[in-house]
């Protein structure tokens, strides 16, 4: 594996669970949150816990699917980008969201360890214009900010 790779894997699993000069990541920032506190929002119309876990999951897989230029639409839950959780009908339990954002960045971490140094500078088999390093770039980036405003939104609900 190229020093390249592994240095994106790197920055990969600081984002998502390993420990980081940051703080919290996106794994650690949902870690003890109870499906209560995952489902409040902060204010009409404002995201929650559980669909920014989704949301996160989601890009996770775009992101992989883009690398690897698999089918659209095979994502685990019907539609794209944010989904309906917490009471809402057809939401998946919040310990399932929890996993499928677990197994979408163990899937994706594969997608990119299966990168050469090469394949960085080269836009993804699904077309586009952005660089393979830049959208690994880009998801790590995602995690991070995400991770922070669950750990606002918590702070905010447990005041």
């Amino acid at each position: 594996m190229s020093p390249e790779v592994k240095l994106l894997l790197r920055f990969l699993d600081e984002g998502f669970e390993k420990k980081a000069w940051h703080g919290p990541n996106m794994h650690g920032s949902v870690r003890g949150v109870t499906a209560a506190e995952a489902a409040w929002r902060p204010g009409p119309g404002r995201h929650n816990i559980w669909e920014i876990v989704l949301h996160a999951a989601y890009w996770k897989y775009a992101v992989r699917r883009r690398l690897s230029g698999g089918k659209r639409g095979s994502f685990a839950l019907k539609g794209s980008n944010w989904f309906a959780a917490g009471e809402a009908e057809g939401a998946p339990r919040w310990e399932d969201a929890v996993s499928l954002l677990v197994r979408e960045h163990a899937a994706l971490r594969r997608e990119v360890a299966a990168l050469t140094a090469g394949d960085l500078g080269r836009t993804p088999p699904s077309g586009g214009k952005v660089k393979i390093e830049i959208l690994v770039r880009g998801i790590v980036l995602h995690d991070i900010y995400h991770a922070g405003q669950i750990q606002l939104i918590k702070r905010m609900k447990r005041k």
